[in-house]
């Protein structure tokens, strides 16, 4: 019986910050596959689970999380993995997982789906020009931060960097591209190489959509 059960698809950048923390962390857990795409999240019996309708949900036991955010701050006190090393480091963690909440995966994840996942007759070549540009002064923000630095904050990597990097792993176009951008490149190298490191779409389960494999 596993320790943790994490409700989550492959193509969730929010669910993959939650994987990766249970894999790299070497924790006992399980992927329940929730079929997005078939429009589970929205259906009655999913709402049960998760009244706003997305992923992930974490169960561990007796409790029920939701949201990327508040699950990995479980983990960490939990469990004691990528905690950051003293008070002014968990206030710099936390600034970035916030600013990583409204700067950075979710101009990265909307951007993304209106250009890889949303049907072409749907798609608004002026929207998805702003949205390029919000991506665009995101990934400047983080690649400057990066620059003489090994981790998003201290001397190991902490839930900023599995915050801000998990969206960036994925192949999907949404005007990231990793060699104009060195200092998020490396960074990334540097997360790939941690012990039980796994791509997204290796680590979660989730039925291919076309251009995702």
């Amino acid at each position: 019986m596993t320790d943790y059960t994490l409700y989550c698809f492959a193509q969730s950048g929010h669910s993959y910050k939650v994987a990766s923390y249970l894999n790299l962390a070497g924790l006992h857990w399980s992927p329940r596959f929730v079929d997005f795409f078939a429009g589970e999240a929205r259906s009655p019996e999913y709402r049960q689970i998760n009244s706003m309708g997305e992923c992930p949900v974490l169960v561990h036991g007796d409790v029920k999380l939701s949201q990327s955010g508040v699950i990995l701050e479980y983990l960490v006190k939990e469990t004691g993995h990528f905690a950051p090393e003293n008070a002014e480091d968990a206030r710099e963690v936390l600034r970035w997982v916030l600013w990583d909440n409204h700067k950075g995966s979710s101009q990265f994840g909307t951007t993304r789906f209106m250009l890889n996942f949303l049907p072409e007759k749907h798609r608004n070549e002026a929207v998805n020009s702003f949205l390029l540009g919000r991506c665009k002064a995101a990934l400047t923000i983080l690649n400057d931060h990066l620059n003489g630095r090994d981790w998003m904050v201290g001397s190991a990597p902490t839930l900023a960097d599995l915050c801000c990097s998990s969206y960036l792993f994925y192949p999907e176009p949404f005007g990231f591209e990793r060699a104009n951008l060195p200092h998020i490149d490396a960074w990334l190298t540097r997360l790939e190489a941690l012990p039980n490191w796994q791509h997204p779409y290796d680590l979660m389960p989730g039925h291919p959509l076309p251009g995702t494999a």
